[in-house]
């Protein structure tokens, strides 16, 4: 299994328009973040968990050639912006690209993306999906793989993280629920979200990212949706544990 980190931004991306900032006026790569994203591929599947506003950007950067699934943590713009981005991927596979969310979000992407979701008088130029309802404690399949939905809070909001074999995926968590914790244990690989250091209302900080890595005991964390408040990248990467990395655009690992 590959794992190809499309983007470890927060909403706003490193830099952030008309900010001043010294990260955002950095020129190390590693500090230049694009909305948070991950591609992940094993055996002949190819699927991404989140499709936010830099999509077709990042899909042209990877090189992905094959998209099996889109899987959506939650509704909010950073995470979902990109969808309409898919028209390549539809027009060249000539099938609905399968989309997996809560019903809720499900809904929200309806709405505002009503002309890829109609089935009545389709513009001909849109592109079409397959929807599948993610519930708690309902594991489902990607050809023949198990997924399991991990069920987390992003402070009010319910978002999904996401178990594929060795690797679990979650973002935008501020609490979780011992229950879910014990699908995540046993991962060898776990991204989660640091957003900064200072305590947030609706997103892990630093210190609640190593918290929530020391208690799961994965092999290797990665540290994503990364705000420009929690610094330069190389002076954090010196402050973690050796088992703790901060995740960075177009870092690919495999497990």
């Amino acid at each position: 299994m590959k794992i190809y980190f499309l983007g470890t931004g927060t909403s706003q991306g490193i830099p952030v328009v008309g900010s001043n900032h010294s990260v955002c006026q950095s020129t190390d790569l590693k500090d230049k973040r694009l909305r948070v994203s991950v591609w992940v591929t094993w055996e002949n599947n190819s699927i991404v968990i989140d499709c936010g506003p830099d999509f077709r950007q990042q899909m042209l950067t990877s090189g992905c050639l094959q998209l099996d699934a889109i899987l959506f943590t939650h509704e909010h713009a950073d995470h979902t912006a990109g969808l309409d981005d898919i028209r390549p991927f539809f027009f060249k596979q000539k099938s609905a690209i399968p989309v997996y969310a809560h019903q809720r979000v499900l809904e929200s992407l309806s709405k505002r993306f009503d002309y890829i979701f109609d089935n009545e008088n389709k513009y001909p130029g849109a592109p079409s999906v397959t929807t599948i309802e993610v519930k708690n404690n309902f594991p489902f399949s990607i050809n023949d793989t198990e997924i399991i939905p991990i069920n987390a809070n992003h402070g009010s909001i319910q978002v999904f993280g996401y178990r594929i074999k060795d690797f679990t995926y979650l973002t935008d968590v501020k609490s979780i629920e011992k229950e879910e914790i014990e699908k995540i244990k046993g991962t060898k690989i776990l991204v989660i979200n640091a957003l900064r250091e200072e305590e947030h209302s609706t997103h892990f900080n630093l210190q609640d990212a190593l918290n929530f890595i020391h208690l799961v005991q994965p092999e290797s964390a990665y540290l994503t949706h990364i705000s420009h408040l929690l610094g330069f990248h190389e002076e954090v990467q010196k402050k973690l544990p050796k088992n703790v990395f901060l995740a960075y655009d177009n870092l690919e690992i495999t497990i």
